[in-house]
């Protein structure tokens, strides 16, 4: 059976959809297109940071921590939500912070960006690598019953370590995977073996610890500042009300 929509639900994405339209402070592209990798058939996913007004905090019903659409492959998160996941290493929170493509900057949006260096810690290597054997597993799990791991999945499971090892090297995130980018689509097109790309995950995972213990990385994120950059973007848009 097919879920109907209900006129209330339409009613709250639509108003949801408004926190996306007029107060986005910052968004961009992100997938293969923001990764250097790809292709004729790649899809434009787009991301993005709304800073809900402050007086919307100020009712029973808060707004939302994060937003579906309105376009299609579009997802967007309200700044306390996306700092406060940034601060965890959330993987794909901060390499939106990163993203060469970007498609909306406002004041508040250019101070997020002036804090990224503030969000990167050693936490990165737990979070990646978490991210990385859960993915792991779902790419063994597809060899074992299919005989081939899903070869887009695995390109990006690859993608991730290399960034990962590479931000415990030198301190810095970069997701332009435009370096491996010919050896990454091999992978996506199936012309590496599962045994191959288990090996060099293997190898790209042992790299990463042993970058940790000399990483120039603080052990943990600038909370202080985050949460000063927070206070004053909520008090200049009451402010503003």
């Amino acid at each position: 059976m097919t879920e109907q929509t209900t006129p209330a639900d339409a009613a709250a994405a639509s108003g949801d959809h408004v926190l996306v339209r007029d107060h986005t402070v910052y968004a961009c592209v992100m997938g293969s297109r923001a990764f250097g990798l790809a292709t004729g058939a790649s899809d434009t996913d787009r991301r993005g940071v709304y800073l809900a007004p402050t007086p919307l905090f100020w009712r029973f019903d808060k707004p939302p921590t994060h937003v579906e659409g309105p376009r299609e492959e579009e997802f967007s998160w309200e700044l306390e939500r996306f700092c406060e996941l940034a601060l965890r290493s959330n993987p794909n929170i901060l390499e939106c912070l990163h993203s060469p493509l970007v498609e909306r900057l406002t004041p508040v949006g250019e101070e997020l960006l002036a804090l990224r260096g503030a969000f990167l810690s050693r936490r990165v290597h737990t979070s990646f690598t978490r991210y990385a054997k859960a993915q792991h597993g779902k790419l063994l799990a597809d060899v074992r019953l299919h005989g081939a791991p899903r070869w887009k999945h695995a390109m990006h499971l690859l993608r991730l370590l290399l960034s990962c090892r590479d931000m415990l090297r030198t301190g810095r995130l970069d997701i332009d995977a435009t370096p491996y980018r010919d050896r990454l689509l091999a992978v996506r097109r199936g012309e590496l073996s599962w045994s191959e790309i288990d090996a060099w995950a293997t190898r790209l995972s042992a790299e990463s610890d042993a970058a940790l213990p000399h990483s120039p990385l603080p052990e943990t994120p600038d909370r202080a500042a985050v949460e000063s950059f927070l206070h004053r973007a909520r008090r200049e848009s009451a402010a503003a009300s």
